[in-house]
């Protein structure tokens, strides 16, 4: 039961439960919807293959290109793509009727993507200055008087190298869950009113399920905002890494 039924992890060995699943069935019908897209590439895309293209144009060359360059911004479209749809349509889930939630509402999830975007960020850092060359390239700033260093270099760590990917999961974290937090209000507000209290208590109920409704169309702004603002980002970061020795 508290395999479709419950947020909580399932007490038997495999440890499954209802938002893991949401997350396979996602990512497969995310990887099987671009395998169907791309099965037999047209050179004038058509139908679904059109609408792949047009989604991932729009993260190479919105995204990754706007911020990295054409080279770069090629190098790096996987990670930068695969983040975005896996945000895009995990964050879809909490207006699904009978899913409701978004999975990005629990912290595994963000957590997991944004050290993969922390992740390159320091291995492109590493790959092109050293280890040491890559610190010192981020948290050295020129020009600086050397007692100023003393008090910089520490908050430029801090900021770098341990705040950035705590505040990249904690900003879709924060945004999802509180979406569904107002999602769930209004609703069980409309419910309430309409099926518990009954009577003139209905028209409460009736501005409940109204406000509830205007809010979805909002959440689907928040989702794929959230979704833009992660995959920039991570492309940021990366972008930053690559020219450390030029902040």
């Amino acid at each position: 039961m508290m395999l479709f039924g419950g947020s909580q992890p399932n007490p038997e060995w495999w440890g499954m439960d209802r938002l893991m699943l949401i997350r396979l069935i996602v990512a497969s019908v995310v990887a099987i919807g671009f395998l169907i897209a791309m099965r037999s590439p047209k050179l004038v895309p058509t139908g679904a293959q059109n609408v792949a293209e047009s989604m991932l144009d729009f993260v190479r060359v919105q995204i990754a290109e706007e911020i990295l360059g054409k080279e770069l911004g090629r190098k790096f479209l996987a990670i930068i793509a695969s983040i975005f749809f896996a945000t895009i349509f995990l964050n879809l889930t909490s207006i699904v009727p009978f899913l409701n939630i978004s999975t990005n509402a629990r912290i595994g999830m963000p957590l997991v993507m944004a050290l993969v975007a922390y992740i390159t960020y320091c291995w492109v850092g590493i790959s092109k200055y050293g280890f040491f060359g890559f610190i010192k390239s981020s948290i050295v700033l020129p020009g600086v008087p050397l007692p100023v260093h003393f008090l910089l270099v520490p908050i430029e760590f801090v900021s770098t190298f341990i705040l950035r990917p705590f505040t990249l999961t904690v900003r879709l974290l924060a945004n999802m869950l509180a979406g569904h937090i107002m999602l769930v209000l209004f609703f069980s507000a409309t419910q309430f009113f309409v099926v518990t209290k009954g009577g003139l208590w209905s028209l409460a109920g009736v501005g409940g399920i109204v406000a509830g409704i205007g809010f979805t169309f909002f959440e689907l702004l928040v989702i794929g905002l959230q979704a833009y603002i992660f995959a920039l980002l991570t492309a940021v970061y990366i972008d930053q890494s690559y020219h450390a020795d030029s902040h």
